[in-house]
């Protein structure tokens, strides 16, 4: 990148290139996105068309007008519309909230899909990772014992149980990777259907080799509820019932002593080469800026399309984040029943919404708007790149079991925690996660490997980004940044640990979906 152009304060000269300091992300776009912090007075030349203008500065990440667009007209960006012009907008001026709203989406211009055929790669010319072979179901990455509460009522009984094993007293067991606790908030009177599915979920997971389900006892779905959810038992699990043992401290030793039993058993699994077909990858983004949709999503997107060549399956969510895309994603389904499905959850979030007196454009944040982006239609533009150009093969409930292989969707809600216990639940064993803004997100069991959109993002936080997708922004080529990025997720599944595993990150982010009406 051109040292000058990121330096505004060394600037000679009141006129730039438009390339130098901004970036245009399609021929048909509106707009062009500032590569830096831009001064008021900026003359921007042009190789065609006249030099621009700017009459107040652009912050870096925020757009700025190259044509003018007449109020109440479609903007573009991404090539699609992003939103409605407030008022008349002049080239050079900063496009964001006080001069565009999202507008209702029938008026929005027709959005046509790419989709890629997809041709399998054979199986002896597949990728291989060293993964954990479990007798029913995918390979795991990790090899976990959870101990797992039904009810909030539990959930000090089975921390206990788990912070018990401290890494001195799991020395002895070198091929398990800890003992965690995944506890929740909630009590008996909602949500018993996707509660009593994700906890059967994490029961029957591929990086739990065994389970320990602590409940209370009187609570409406309790251990054997979950037990009979559950999916085939292919590993071991124990129920303790805090009520039938006398109490707390019955019940903890209890508990101890049930772990004490299984490790060994888990201790005897060992890590064998095994098919990327065997992965199913949860697809997220938290934090997002305006070039989370340039860098960090279109390099997953690529993986994803390379996984599911690879015959595994990429899961994408956070339903309310795709809202004014989903047309774009359904374009891409195999079947007008799985278009139809995706379809009717998005509606059915747009009368969540409703009901609360809430319109899915206010699911931007407040640092969404900070980092540039202005309307939910340009956040979910840029959110479902996460899922590349591969046909969508099925959509799925809140945590139920994923299946298909290929592209899939889930419904889940756009909050971090909750969409990734979701994905996590229904069998993905490892989670991409893009952010612009800056997040220290982990997940347990499920290591959470984290892109960031730029490269002073991933310096200012060296601990917790994994991969710079930024380095697309200085010419190199996003299929070399997926290339890498592909490979550390190999290296990931097969056992080295992502930044947030080395932090300890992971195990106070698992969160259930508690809602009324969803199935």
């Amino acid at each position: 990148m051109d040292p000058v152009a990121s330096h505004p304060e060394a600037w000679e000269s009141n006129s730039r290139p438009l390339s130098a300091v901004a970036l245009r992300l399609h021929p048909a776009d509106d707009v062009a996105i500032a590569r830096h912090d831009l001064p008021a007075g900026l003359v921007l030349t042009q190789e065609v068309g006249a030099p621009i203008t700017l009459p107040r500065p652009v912050p870096a990440g925020h757009k700025m007008a190259l044509v003018p667009v007449v109020a109440g007209r479609p903007l573009r960006r991404y090539g699609h519309a992003i939103g409605l012009a407030r008022c008349d907008i002049a080239p050079g001026e900063h496009v964001h909230t006080h001069n565009l709203t999202a507008g209702a989406l029938e008026n929005l211009l027709e959005r046509d899909p790419t989709i890629s055929p997809v041709t399998p790669l054979p199986a002896e010319a597949r990728r291989t990772f060293q993964g954990y072979a479990r007798p029913a179901g995918r390979a795991g990455t990790r090899n976990y014992l959870a101990v797992v509460s039904t009810v909030n009522c539990s959930a000090g009984a089975a921390r206990q149980i788990a912070y018990h094993f401290t890494p001195q007293r799991l020395a002895a067991y070198p091929n398990v990777d800890g003992v965690i606790a995944l506890t929740h908030g909630s009590g008996c009177p909602v949500g018993h259907t996707l509660l009593r599915r994700t906890l059967a979920g994490i029961v029957g997971h591929p990086n739990v080799a065994a389970s320990l389900l602590v409940g209370l006892g009187c609570e409406t779905d309790g251990v054997d509820a979950v037990l009979a959810e559950s999916r085939p038992a292919c590993r071991p699990v124990r129920r303790l019932v805090i009520q039938e043992l006398g109490g707390l401290r019955p019940a903890v030793e209890a508990g101890i002593a049930a772990l004490e039993e299984l490790l060994p058993q888990a201790n005897r699994a060992s890590r064998i080469a095994l098919p990327l077909s065997e992965l199913a990858v949860a697809l997220q983004c938290g934090g997002s800026d305006a070039w989370s949709g340039v860098t960090a999503n279109p390099v997953v997107g690529l993986v994803s399309d390379e996984l599911v060549r690879q015959g595994a399956t990429a899961v994408l969510a956070e339903t309310p984040e795709i809202y004014g895309a989903e047309y774009l994603l359904a374009a891409q389904a195999v079947s007008a029943p799985v278009a139809e499905k995706l379809i009717d959850w998005v509606r059915w979030w747009g009368e969540h919404a409703r009901r609360f007196g809430l319109d899915l454009d206010q699911n931007r944040s407040t640092g969404n708007a900070a980092g540039g982006l202005t309307t939910i239609y340009e956040k979910s533009l840029g959110a479902v790149a996460k899922g590349g150009s591969t046909p969508l093969v099925e959509v799925y409930g809140y945590a139920e079991a994923v299946g298909a292989r290929g592209l899939v969707f889930m419904n889940t809600p756009g909050f971090d925690p909750v969409s990734v216990t979701g994905q996590v639940a229904g069998g993905c064993s490892l989670v991409l996660f893009t952010t612009g803004r800056g997040s220290v997100f982990g997940f347990k069991p499920a290591p959470v490997i984290k892109i960031g959109s730029t490269t002073a993002l991933y310096r200012r936080m060296p601990g917790d980004i994994d991969l710079d997708a930024g380095r697309a922004l200085e010419g190199v080529a996003l299929e070399e940044v997926a290339a890498e990025l592909l490979d550390r997720v190999v290296a990931v599944a097969s056992g080295e640990p992502s930044r947030s595993e080395a932090q300890g990150a992971g195990e106070a982010e698992f969160s259930p979906w508690n809602v009324e009406g969803v199935i």
